[in-house]
């Protein structure tokens, strides 16, 4: 056990997934003398079948208790709804599918840690990943007083072990069939093994788990339109609808158009170079239209500042730095930015392609009656504009002939 765990935790709550490792961390507990409750918050992937066998799976190993969390509304509230706001796509590509998930399931467990008076919490990361940070990161600050153990971490248990010791204790391990890791949430899919491993090469057809092949999908596509007020979706199609239902049904969509693929090569927490698949539809549609209404609305110094604190703030939350008050800080900014992101973006999904064909504000700054761009202005005149034209990159004309006028 690591220095700050308790030779014999009494109480121990055990984020759960009901998969390989978290199985056996179960057993594993209950062989030191814990009591183990199991914590699964659902954060957008699960049917109700999952549920039920997660649930059972937890009763089998030996939980005393088994606690589900249905937290899509969280995840939008608190994440989603800033990575929105913020257009946050890491490297460009990726719309950070996981990283808010993991800050949702350990304030759920750390909830639930202090209603049943635990003495320790646990989860089922490797030492391998960025999961295994974010998890330490957001248990240690708001569980300050309780450990965290990570026993798969701590004693390097491999997925052969926890496989051989399930089975010879009692408990079937399903069968792996797919080749490829898969994580379900609300804002998008992960897909990570075999071809994801190698920079060169790319997943086949069978490794996306949700969306149709882009070449296989309907030809003429869909268009829809989406409302939005205060830099948030709040229709599609006219219908108002909630956040989780708008994101929800926008996946079911564009999956259909083979929209939201993609490949993320980044750098990890930890400082290796990782590479991922990743399915996000909803996310794919949601920023392109909300960027292109904010180009209708603010201005270029407003774009220009928020799109940096944007990519630090994406930064930040992949990399478990969530409860640093600087996100609080950019929070602020990027809600006083959208007041003006309102309106309307018309999108046409065809084979895997976002196209924005159109956006209307009551703000925007192409409005007539306040300035239009075309063959000629209303708020200047052939001279202001020459004049302008005459003042404008001075300092760039004179450095060329400075250099020019030298031998």
């Amino acid at each position: 056990m690591p220095p700050d765990s308790p030779a014999a935790p009494r109480r121990v709550v055990l984020a759960f997934s009901g998969g390989l490792d978290t199985s056996w961390c179960v057993l594993h507990l209950i062989g030191l003398g814990a009591e183990v409750v199991t914590v699964t918050v659902d954060t957008g992937g699960l049917d109700e079948a999952e549920r039920r066998r997660i649930g059972e799976r937890a009763g089998e190993l030996g939980a005393s208790r088994h606690v589900l969390v249905d937290a899509r509304d969280r995840v939008y509230e608190d994440h989603v709804s800033w990575l929105i706001r913020a257009n946050a796509r890491r490297g460009g590509v990726y719309p950070l599918c996981v990283g808010a998930e993991r800050v949702v399931q350990a304030r759920t467990v750390a909830r639930v840690a202090r209603e049943v008076c635990a003495d320790a919490v646990a989860h089922g990361s490797t030492g391998a990943g960025n999961d295994q940070i974010r998890f330490d990161v957001a248990l240690r600050a708001l569980l300050p007083d309780l450990p965290v153990l990570t026993p798969i971490r701590d004693l390097q248990v491999t997925r052969e072990r926890s496989a051989g010791e399930l089975r010879a204790a009692g408990f079937p391990v399903r069968a792996e069939t797919r080749d490829y890791s898969v994580n379900r949430g609300l804002w998008g899919t992960t897909i990570g093994g075999r071809e994801t491993h190698d920079p060169w090469a790319s997943p086949p057809p069978s490794a996306w788990p949700d969306t149709v092949d882009p070449d296989g999908a309907p030809p003429e596509g869909v268009e829809v339109v989406l409302g939005f007020r205060a830099g948030l979706p709040v229709s599609l199609g006219g219908e108002p609808l909630a956040g989780v239902p708008l994101v929800e049904r926008l996946n079911h969509l564009g999956a259909a158009h083979g929209i939201g693929r993609g490949i993320h090569l980044g750098d990890t927490i930890l400082g290796i170079k990782g590479r991922i698949a990743f399915e996000a539809p909803a996310a794919a549609v949601l920023i392109d239209a909300h960027r292109e209404l904010e180009k209708l609305v603010l201005t270029r110094l407003q774009a220009h500042h928020k799109d940096q604190l944007a990519a630090v703030y994406g930064m930040l939350l992949h990399e478990g730095q969530y409860f640093d008050p600087v996100m609080r800080d950019i929070e602020a900014f990027l809600a006083s930015s959208q007041r003006v992101v309102e309106g309307d973006a018309r999108v046409l999904l065809r084979r895997g392609r976002v196209e924005v064909r159109g956006v209307r504000s009551p703000y925007s700054l192409m409005d007539e009656a306040v300035g239009r761009y075309g063959e000629d202005s209303r708020l200047w005149s052939g001279e202001d504009a020459r004049g302008f034209a005459r003042l404008y990159g001075l300092q760039g004309v004179l450095a060329e002939r400075a250099r020019r006028a030298r031998p």
